[in-house]
């Protein structure tokens, strides 16, 4: 996954609303079954823009009001030709999420696939400048061993002290990154804090989280623009467009 976050224009309105569609989803589909079929794909039709984009497999429950289950989601910052880009990563995303094992020919019945195409992104001061539900976060830091922590009256340090606890720069990871889609606090329950703390884990450190470590965060916040098929709404319009399954 990149990791360079881009400058992709600010979208408002109508023209953001149709930023993401079916189409969409049904071109990452089509990849996905021809390439576990070996099946004829059916050339895309929509425009071939550019957007930083996370395609999204998740398996359907059979029982009515239970939740999706994540089945791969990867995607990348880097803007990518949609075309090209969401054949791609939608391939990626269902053989190459090291999470889970590859999608099988035998689960695509139970597939549900969503398209996230990424805008708005804005640099913030605050690690807590942004909104549940609106927003993404897109989070760096530093070893947290390198983070430059205020001494307290109590703290001064000893010319005795040790400082064999310190990691050195040749054994340490220098730094940590992780993000979450727009979507994901918002149907975990989780406040900003709680996002913030799970981003944290999710970027690989597992030591204890300090209010020095939240404030060393660099934050990035960004929208989406997601629509979701499936493989029912896939089969149709596979029908439709002379393809067979």
């Amino acid at each position: 996954m990149s990791l360079a976050a881009p400058e992709p224009s600010k979208l408002a309105g109508e023209e953001a609303e149709q930023v993401c569609l079916p189409e969409h989803c049904y071109h990452s589909f089509d990849t996905l079954f021809c390439a576990l079929t070996s099946k004829k794909p059916i050339p895309p039709k929509f425009p071939d823009g550019k957007y930083p984009l996370f395609v999204t497999w998740n398996t359907r429950s059979s029982r009515p009001g239970k939740p999706h289950k994540l089945r791969g989601c990867i995607g990348t910052f880097e803007p990518q030709p949609l075309q090209d880009g969401l054949a791609e990563y939608a391939l990626i995303s269902a053989f190459r999420d090291h999470r889970f094992r590859k999608i099988e020919e035998w689960e695509l019945e139970t597939l549900e696939c969503s398209v996230s195409l990424l805008t708005d992104f804005e640099d913030v001061s605050s690690y807590l400048d942004w909104t549940v539900g609106v927003h993404g976060i897109y989070i760096t830091f530093p070893h947290p061993s390198l983070i430059p922590v205020a001494p307290s009256p109590s703290s001064a340090p000893s010319p005795l002290g040790s400082s064999s606890s310190v990691p050195t720069r040749g054994v340490l990871k220098h730094s940590f990154s992780a993000t979450f889609l727009p979507h994901v606090a918002e149907e975990q329950g989780w406040d900003k804090i709680e996002t913030i703390d799970s981003a944290i884990r999710k970027a690989g450190w597992s030591g204890r989280i300090s209010e020095d470590l939240r404030r060393a965060l660099k934050v990035r916040r960004y929208q989406s623009r997601s629509c979701a098929v499936s493989w029912e709404d896939y089969v149709r319009w596979r029908t439709d467009n002379g393809g067979s399954v």
